[in-house]
């Protein structure tokens, strides 16, 4: 399977409750989203997906978020947004905006540090 893919750092908030110290007050972190597209077969340009497209679609979904409190996505069963959430969130975002790219799979990691991400993967919604 071919695979493309790009990474894109922000600044968004959150806080997880109950939680002592930093983590159970309101905070920052500086994430890192990764996203990877994959195919079986290239397109006839010999892509897995147009990178401008994909950077288009990915500075599109961050900007709803960049620095701002990640409340404002969380699921209503969820205590917090973590990243393993937030991976899903944007995973949904962008499944929407690249479907009809004829993409076989579509893989998103969300980094809080260098060392620890969340992630979710899946085939891209249609």
């Amino acid at each position: 399977m071919y695979e493309t893919g790009l990474s894109r750092s922000f600044v968004a908030w959150h806080v997880i409750p109950g939680m002592e110290g930093p983590e159970g007050q309101l905070h920052s972190h500086d994430y890192r989203l990764e996203v990877v597209v994959s195919r079986e077969q290239l397109d006839d340009r010999g892509m897995v997906c147009d990178l401008d497209l994909l950077q288009e679609t990915m500075d599109k979904v961050v900007a709803v978020l960049e620095d701002k409190d990640l409340e404002l996505i969380r699921p209503p069963d969820a205590e917090a947004v973590t990243v393993e959430l937030l991976a899903r969130w944007f995973y949904s975002e962008l499944s929407g905006l690249i479907a009809g790219e004829g993409l076989d799979h579509l893989a998103v990691r969300v980094w809080e540090s260098q060392i620890a991400f969340g992630g979710y993967s899946a085939h891209p919604e249609n």
